[in-house]
């Protein structure tokens, strides 16, 4: 969603004068999210069109070389697997997990480099 905002499609909309930022806001997460046009917020003749799945697709595979931290460990190595699938190059993470062989492999296969800070700030 975040890298979606950035595509020139929505850096170019052009809203009618008035439009408050909330409803700019849902507009923009609808259109990337589901696809949907208000155009009725939209200057005369300037909604965009939704994106297609190819314009999609293509727009994602440029998002790259992205950090990554969490104040918890990564359980499960999918959660690393899902992480490369949105760029994730770079993770910072406390480890702790009884899988951190585990993610340590994945980050290796994946091509991810994972330091391990040894340190939370969040305690419950």
């Amino acid at each position: 969603n975040w890298w979606l905002r950035h595509h020139p499609n929505v850096l170019a909309m052009r809203f009618k004068s008035g439009v408050k930022r909330a409803e700019r806001a849902n507009a923009i997460d609808q259109y990337v999210n589901e696809g949907v046009v208000q155009s009725h917020i939209f200057e005369e003749g300037s909604a965009p069109q939704p994106l297609t799945v190819a314009q999609r697709s293509e727009w994602l595979s440029k998002l790259d070389n992205v950090a990554l931290s969490s104040d918890a460990f990564f359980p499960f190595s999918d959660n690393i697997e899902r992480a490369r699938s949105s760029g994730v190059r770079f993770i910072a993470s406390p480890s702790g997990s009884n899988n951190d062989d585990a993610i340590v492999a994945a980050c290796n296969k994946l091509g991810i480099t994972l330091a391990f800070t040894n340190m939370r700030l969040f305690h419950h």
